[in-house]
C-alpha cells in the first residue's frame, strides 16, 4: 500500500530525532562513568553542537535554496554523520573524541533545519495547511527521540558505547530513506543582475535590519542557552542522587534517562496545541509562555528529589514540553510565515544558528564557568539546588526583557494562509 505524504514525512521526522535521542541525554554518563574523563573537556565536547550550528545550518540552507535538492543534501549529511558516530567508540582520548563528534555534529545539526524545510516544501507542494498539518507530523520526531532514549537505557547502554552504534544505524537508515522522498529542488531565480550576496543566499542576514526580526533572533539565542542547560545537566543531575545514601537505589537513579523522557512525552502533547495557540494568541504570547515555562522547569528541579519531591521532578519534565515546543516549533513556523519564499531555507538555517549555535555556545561555556566558580560545594560536588535557582532567575529576566522589547501585533490571518 502506498504511504500518504504525511506518513512519509512522519517516518523522516521519527528517524531524524531517533538519531539524536540515542546519545544526546546519556553522553555525560558515557564520558564520566565509562571513560572517566574530566569535566573541562566535557564542556568542549558539548559545545560542538553549538559550534557546528554557528555556520553549518546557514551554509546548508544556502545550498538547498540555490544549488542542491534539500532531500539529497539531507541524506548525504546523515550518511557522513552516521559514519562518524559509528567510529566514536573506537577513540581512547578526549582530543580525538572531540574532533570526531565535532564532525558528526557538523553533519547532524543542519539536518534539523533541513528536515523542517523538506517538510514545509512537500506539504506546500501538496496544497496542505502547514500550520495545521505539520505539528502532528513533527510530534513523531519527539516520539522517535523518546523511543531512542528508552532503547539506550533499557538495553544497558546508558553509559556504554552502544548508544553511538544505535544512533549510527538509525542515521544510515535515514540516509537511504531520504532519497525516496519527494523532490525539493532549489529555487533557481537568480539573474544576471543578482548580487553575490543574493547568489549565495546571504539575503537572510538582512532580516537583522528589521527590528522585530532582530529581537526575535536575539531572544531565540537566549532561549537556546536555556535549552542547552537542560541537555547538559538534566540526566547527570538525576544520576548524581546516587551519591545521597537514601536515594542511591531509587528508580530515579536507575532509570534517570526514562524519567527525563517524560519531557519529550510532554512535547508530543504540546506540539498538537501549537496551531491553536499560534492562531489565537500570536508568536509573542506563545514565546512568552515558553519563557515562563522555563522558569518553572528549572525552579521545580531545584526543589525536587527522588522521594517526597518526586512530583516536582515529574512536573518539571511535563512543563518542559511547553517550554521547548512553544519556542522551537512555533519559532520555526514564525520564520516560515514571515520570510520571503526565496530565502526560507536560509532563514531557517539562521534561526538554527541563533538557537543551537550562539545560544548553545553561550549556554555551554557560561554555565560551565558559573557552576565551577560559584556553585561547587566543599566536597567538590555540584550545588544543584542553587544551580537550578540561578537558571530559573536567568529565564525570568529573559522573559521580562522580551515582554518589553519584542514588538509584534498579532494578526489572526498571519498563519491562516501559511500554505500559500
Amino acid at each position: 500500500m502506498k504511504l500518504s505524504i504525511q506518513n512519509r514525512l512522519i517516518i523522516m521526522n521519527f528517524l531524524q530525532f531517533y538519531v539524536w535521542g540515542a546519545w544526546l541525554i546519556t553522553i555525560a554518563n558515557y564520558w564520566f562513568e565509562t571513560k572517566q574523563w574530566g569535566p573541562a573537556e566535557f564542556g568542549a565536547i558539548f559545545s560542538t553542537l553549538g559550534l557546528s550550528s554557528l555556520f553549518m545550518p546557514t551554509i546548508t540552507g544556502i545550498i538547498a535554496d540555490r544549488w542542491l535538492n534539500a532531500e539529497k543534501l539531507f541524506g548525504a549529511l546523515h550518511l557522513f554523520g552516521g559514519i562518524a558516530l559509528f567510529f566514536i567508540p573506537t577513540v581512547d582520548d578526549p582530543d580525538s573524541f572531540f574532533w570526531l563528534i565535532f564532525f558528526a555534529m557538523i553533519c547532524y545539526m543542519p539536518t534539523i533545519a533541513l528536515a523542517n524545510s523538506v517538510s514545509y516544501n512537500v506539504l506546500k507542494s501538496h496544497n496542505l495547511d502547514v500550520v495545521k498539518v505539520f505539528p502532528p507530523i513533527r510530534v513523531w520526531g519527539t516520539i522517535g527521540f523518546i523511543i531512542a532514549m528508552w532503547t539506550t537505557n533499557l538495553t544497558g547502554n546508558k553509559a556504554l558505547e552502544g548508544q553511538f552504534y544505535i544512533a549510527a544505524i538509525a542515521a544510515f537508515v535515514l540516509a537511504v530513506y531520504s532519497y525516496t522522498l519527494p523532490k525539493c529542488p532549489p529555487r533557481k531565480e537568480t539573474n544576471s543582475h543578482s548580487t553575490l550576496g543574493e547568489i549565495l543566499g546571504l539575503d537572510a542576514f538582512k532580516l537583522f535590519a528589521r527590528y522585530k526580526m532582530a529581537m526575535f533572533f536575539l531572544f531565540s539565542m537566549m532561549l537556546g542557552a536555556a535549552l542547552q542547560l537542560t541537555n547538559m545537566y538534566g540526566d547527570l543531575y538525576l544520576s548524581e542522587f546516587k551519591n545521597v545514601p537514601q536515594y542511591a537505589d531509587s528508580l530515579v537513579v536507575k532509570y534517570s534517562t526514562i524519567i527525563m523522557s517524560i519531557s519529550q512525552i510532554s512535547e508530543t502533547l504540546f506540539i498538537l496545541a501549537i496551531p491553536f495557540f499560534l492562531k489565537r494568541f500570536g508568536i509573542k504570547q506563545v514565546m512568552l509562555i515558553s519563557m515562563l515555562a522555563w522558569v518553572l522547569r528549572f525552579g521545580l528541579f531545584a526543589f525536587g528529589d527522588p522521594a517526597g519531591g518526586l512530583w516536582m521532578i515529574i512536573a518539571s519534565c511535563i512543563v518542559y514540553g511547553m517550554a521547548f515546543d512553544f519556542f522551537n516549533i512555533s519559532g520555526s513556523l514564525f520564520v516560515e510565515s514571515t520570510t520571503d519564499s526565496r530565502i526560507r531555507s536560509s532563514a531557517q538555517g539562521l534561526f538554527m544558528m541563533m538557537t543551537n549555535g550562539f545560544g548553545a555556545v553561550f549556554g555551554s561555556y557560561t554555565s560551565g564557568f558559573v557552576i565551577d566558580k560559584f556553585f561547587k560545594l566543599s566536597d567538590g560536588s555540584n550545588d544543584w539546588q542553587n544551580i537550578w535557582i540561578a537558571f530559573a532567575a536567568y529565564s525570568l529576566v529573559v522573559a521580562v526583557l522580551f515582554a518589553f522589547l519584542f514588538k509584534h501585533k498579532h494578526n489572526r490571518a498571519e498563519f491562516q494562509d501559511f500554505n500559500h
